[in-house]
């Protein structure tokens, strides 16, 4: 499948936290700025937060994908 207007990421801010490269990409949608964040660590990436139009609220949502992350990884080996 061929698209047209490939929609190529814009990253408009990258930082560190907890060990996750969170990257904040930013894409216009029929005039209005969306933001995805991306999360990536040692073992891959993933889209912590698929699109909200805050970007101080994908900030907060990517953090707290990332803390929930890791509470679960911790939970998952304290139990073995």
């Amino acid at each position: 499948m061929l698209f047209a207007d490939p929609d190529y990421p814009h990253v408009v801010l990258s930082f560190a936290y907890r060990g996750f490269r969170l990257e904040l990409d930013q894409s216009i949608e029929e005039g209005v700025p969306l933001y995805a964040v991306w999360a990536t660590h040692e073992g891959g990436s993933a889209v912590a937060v698929p699109g909200v139009v805050s970007r101080s609220e994908a900030i907060y949502k990517a953090r707290c994908w990332v803390d929930r992350r890791l509470r679960t990884l911790a939970e998952g080996r304290s139990r073995q």
